[in-house]
């Protein structure tokens, strides 16, 4: 691809590392971009510049937030007692979508996969055990695709909490497995949401 100008072949070359952004859908957004006045670029480039740089992580269930706690952990009419444990930020923002869960999350940032070197050292596991163990929690709803890595973290999990007391469930098997939470339409996600299982069964299942 020819560029008549350095500055747009530089903007098109950093526009297109995105993901699921090629060469020429970034030429397009460059020369939209160059159709606005030089306010509202000015406006997009301190948005993102400020995004990187001011974004925080709640200390509680690790979700992105403005501040130390972010809005669903600072919310009180959201149910405390009630841990939805997902993968990643994806899946938060894809369950909350379904607008069919009124409790709190907990951010892994991952799933154990011993051939790609990941533990649950490596995951936000303990301090999920930590906020279990430190308050009335009643239930903990394991959200996490049905892959082999996410049976292999829900299984660790589910042996770490087994003598807690707690209620430990699981979406039910709309999701088919190997598929990613993220990419599940809004009505089977709540679907399987409402329709969750018992953990042990999952267990059962997985295991049968």
């Amino acid at each position: 691809m020819v560029f008549p100008s350095l500055l747009i072949e530089n903007a098109v070359n950093e526009l297109s590392r995105l993901p699921g952004i090629g060469k020429k859908t970034a030429l397009r957004l460059v020369l939209h971009l160059l159709k606005q006045d030089e306010a509202t670029v000015d406006r997009l480039a301190e948005s993102v510049s400020r995004m990187r740089h001011e974004i925080r992580f709640c200390r509680i269930c690790h979700n992105i937030s403005d501040g130390e706690v972010c809005s669903i952990c600072s919310n009180p009419r959201r149910k405390q007692d009630q841990i939805c444990v997902v993968e990643n930020i994806r899946d938060l923002f894809a369950i909350e979508n379904t607008q069919q869960f009124n409790g709190v999350y907990h951010v892994l940032g991952g799933l154990i996969s011993p051939l790609d070197g990941i533990g649950p050292e490596q995951l936000q596991i303990r301090s999920l055990l930590d906020r279990v163990s430190g308050s009335g929690v009643s239930e903990v709803i394991m959200a996490i695709s049905p892959t082999v890595e996410g049976d292999t973290t829900i299984f660790y999990i589910s042996k770490k909490l087994q003598d807690s007391g707690i209620k430990l469930t699981t979406i039910a098997r709309g999701i088919a497995f190997g598929g990613e939470l993220e990419y599940a339409d809004e009505m089977t996600l709540a679907r399987s949401l409402s329709n969750r299982l018992p953990l042990d069964r999952y267990v059962g299942e997985g295991n049968g």
